[in-house]
């Protein structure tokens, strides 16, 4: 479960950082963050690793906002354009 940290100091190895989208920069942290690893690893003992994440557990791993949703809109009281 541990990480490849063999070739930490190769930068040629992180050159796949640059590519992902924010939800894969997301996942590289995540999956080399210990509590994660010691998490799935109980999750793979007890042969739960296929169920998916209740939404405290997704909270718990930054896979969920904190909050609520609510609508955030700009409260404008003119013309977004000027006539000039």
């Amino acid at each position: 479960m541990k990480p490849d940290t063999s070739r930490w100091h190769d930068s040629d190895a992180y050159d796949f950082f640059d590519t992902l989208p924010i939800e894969g920069l997301a996942w590289e942290c995540l999956r080399r963050h210990e509590p994660y690893q010691q998490h799935y690893r109980t999750l793979v003992r007890t042969k739960r690793e296929s169920v998916s994440f209740s939404p405290d557990v997704q909270r718990r791993w930054g896979l969920r906002f904190p909050g609520t949703t609510r609508f955030v809109g700009a409260r404008t009281r003119g013309a977004l354009v000027s006539p000039g």
